[in-house]
């Protein structure tokens, strides 16, 4: 193994959920709190070590819609422009069952358990790798006790349903709080390292 860390980034709700109970676009209780100070810090810190972002494919395709018009923006704040110059440039591995063709440069599409991928990934090459906002492959990677750090930020609203982040039947792991941090709203970041 290299040394490479697994980390995964996620914001969730009071109640656990990454989204309302409308779907993947229900992201009202979150979305509120994306552009906050403690957001901002937050977005700053989860690419920093990281030299590949991992997408599900919904997200790969949402934020090629955003974020390089960020990226060449001069006028964003300076957060949000190094994440979106970061994820521009970073190597992307993107999880699909139905694209024919890589959303983005310097992308590599795959289909096949995220446990396998990520362990592949993590024998070569070097740097964090990071689960973008994405569930559906934070989710197995929780289940298999492949994550070595959790950056997540909690919003202060209850979504009332939706799928949650930590679902019952995970194995049991320890966790050690590393940063923490609490905006004007109430809103929280956090990081947590898996202790071994």
């Amino acid at each position: 193994m290299t040394g490479r860390r697994i980390t995964a980034n996620l914001s969730v709700t009071l109640d656990g959920r990454y989204h309302g109970p409308g779907g993947p676009a229900d992201l009202g209780a979150i979305v509120a709190y994306a552009t906050t100070e403690v957001a901002r810090r937050h977005l700053d810190r989860i690419h920093e070590g990281a030299t590949t972002a991992v997408l599900g494919r919904r997200n790969a395709e949402g934020f090629l819609g955003f974020w390089p018009s960020v990226a060449a923006d001069e006028n964003a704040d300076p957060r949000d422009r190094g994440y979106a110059k970061w994820l521009v440039d970073a190597e992307k591995v993107v999880f699909s069952t139905t694209l024919a063709e890589a959303p983005w440069e310097r992308t590599r599409l795959v289909n096949a358990p995220a446990a396998d991928v990520i362990t592949d990934l993590k024998a070569t090459g070097s740097g964090d790798i990071l689960i973008n906002s994405s569930a559906s492959i934070i989710k197995p990677l929780l289940a298999a006790n492949l994550i070595d750090r959790l950056y997540l930020m909690t919003c202060p609203e209850i979504a009332g349903g939706g799928p949650r982040l930590f679902d019952d039947g995970l194995p049991p792991s320890k966790w050690h709080l590393s940063h923490h941090e609490t905006g004007d709203q109430g809103e929280t970041a956090a990081v947590y390292d898996r202790i071994p």
